[in-house]
């Protein structure tokens, strides 16, 4: 029986347990808890004496399975212990065969409902260390696990940026005690993103930086960008690029044309960007490194990507997405809430990502979540700072395509999965025995409202903010632990 064919009946149930000193009829939750193994840069040690903090396995019944990775597609039970997925199989009943002596097996009725892999964002701004007034790694990580991420990369643009090891070591201490998801860190490629000098690449690489970028900025030389690219194909890692010719977006608000006449603002051309996309590209394939076009947005620089892939070369790309679901009319109705860097473009460009993203051309949806104090989003379009927050609006956008018939199942989840993992080379999305239970439990059908008052971030700077959408996720496990669940979950859940 497939999601779509059946529609459980709210049940009565256990109380929420995850949480002490909560009900579960106070509403979503995310769980106050120390991943102890749970690290930035080259992510989690799945063995050792963590292991012994798990004091529940799981068995999810009935759910519908889409796993990319092994290219299934339909109803599974998944049983997981000790944080690990153990079994995969059509069914496993009866479920008490599964419980082991002196631990508790909690047992999810999932008819009607989608397991998936635990989705990957490759593109977020946590803001720390330095700008904690826009984001803290606390509500950072719980706005990902609400979104359904359970691993995330971090961009090096916050204040000092990491652009050196031991701001990098003093993150990854952070992370480690303030994280509820997976936090990867990408490192800045120059010294202070300036794009004057080369940080120290391979010390960032041995310290766990899991690629490198100057995001926010591109790099405008050149030839120091190809010395990049030489020594990070050493160090086989990718290079996120920033695709933004400062000469020709400078002083510019929204794209270039009729939204930045009525407004009154200089216009930032598509070809900012397009020009960098043939440059990096070309760069690329004399050097033969990993490159990673960085929220790719218009018909030509797609066209472009759609060129190197075929001519064989190590290019990747995602899309965010605010690009392809809104166009650059949106400016005229949110303001600096849909000011963001690249700008939404006009509708060809937006249908071109959609198609993008469709027929493989993109290989990730990223949200290149960006989250500013309201206060900031508060000034005028010209003085607000560019970016938009989408850790929590991601997935329903992406299960509103697939609702509304533009995109399939298997290919919405690819995008939030496998795609992104296997352009980072992160071992990540997948239910493949054996692996770190990084899971979702998501509702395609559910409709609900985004409400930005409701978000775990602290940001409220979305241009979706109360828009209908489909797909709502109702419970998050890292590593086998509850990090996010809704609380008509618990009527689900029995532990025996």
């Amino acid at each position: 029986m497939g999601a779509r064919a059946f529609r459980a009946d709210q049940r009565k149930g256990h109380p929420d347990l995850l949480v002490l000193g909560r009900r579960a009829s106070e509403g979503p939750l995310v769980q106050d808890w120390r991943p102890h193994s749970l690290t930035a840069g080259r992510g989690v040690n799945p063995g050792g004496e963590d292991r012994d903090v798990y004091a529940e396995d799981h068995l999810f019944s009935g759910g519908f399975l889409v796993d990319p990775s092994r290219s299934v597609a339909g109803d599974r039970d998944v049983l997981v212990r000790q944080g690990r997925v153990e079994r995969v199989a059509p069914s496993l009943r009866p479920y008490g065969q599964w419980k082991q002596e002196g631990r508790r097996l909690c047992v999810w009725d999932l008819r009607g409902l989608c397991l998936l892999p635990g989705f990957v964002d490759i593109h977020t701004h946590l803001r720390v260390p330095g700008q904690e007034h826009k984001e803290t790694i606390s509500s950072g990580t719980q706005a990902a696990a609400a979104g359904g991420f359970t691993t995330i990369l971090a961009m090096p643009n916050t204040q000092p940026c990491v652009d050196r090891v031991r701001v990098l070591r003093a993150l990854k201490k952070r992370l480690a005690r303030e994280s509820v998801v997976r936090v990867h860190v990408v490192a800045a490629v120059t010294q202070g993103q300036k794009g004057k000098r080369l940080a120290p690449l391979e010390d960032l690489r041995a310290e766990g930086a899991v690629a490198f970028s100057d995001d926010g900025f591109s790099v405008r030389d050149a030839k120091l960008f190809r010395e990049a690219l030489l020594l990070v194909e050493r160090l086989g890692c990718p290079v996120i690029s920033h695709c933004e010719d400062p000469a020709l977006s400078a002083g510019g608000i929204v794209q270039e044309g009729q939204v930045a006449m009525r407004f009154g603002v200089r216009g930032i051309p598509a070809a900012a960007e397009e020009v960098m996309v043939a440059r990096d590209i070309l760069l690329a394939a004399d050097t033969g490194a990993r490159l990673h076009l960085a929220h790719v947005s218009t018909a030509k620089s797609l066209k472009m990507v759609r060129l190197a892939k075929e001519a064989g070369l190590a290019v990747t790309a995602e899309a965010a997405p605010h690009h392809f679901i809104l166009n650059d009319e949106a400016v005229l109705r949110w303001g600096s809430n849909a000011k963001m860097n690249p700008p939404l473009r006009p509708e060809r460009d937006r249908r071109a990502v959609l198609e993008a993203i469709r027929d493989g051309t993109v290989d990730a949806v990223a949200s290149d979540h960006a989250p500013h104090h309201p206060d900031e989003k508060a000034r005028s379009l010209s003085e607000a700072p560019f970016g938009v927050i989408g850790l929590e609006t991601t997935v329903p956008l992406l299960c509103t395509l697939v609702e509304d018939g533009v995109l399939g199942i298997e290919r919405a989840v690819e995008l939030l999965t496998r795609g992104p993992a296997a352009a980072m080379g992160l071992g990540a999305g997948s239910v493949a025995q054996g692996r770190d239970a990084d899971l979702v439990v998501l509702d395609r059908e559910r409709r609900f409202r985004i409400d930005v008052h409701a978000f775990r971030s602290k940001a409220r700077n979305s241009p979706f903010h109360g828009r209908d959408v489909f797909g709502k996720v109702l419970a998050t496990l890292v590593q086998g632990r509850v990090v996010w669940q809704e609380a008509d979950v618990a009527g689900r859940k029995e532990w025996i």
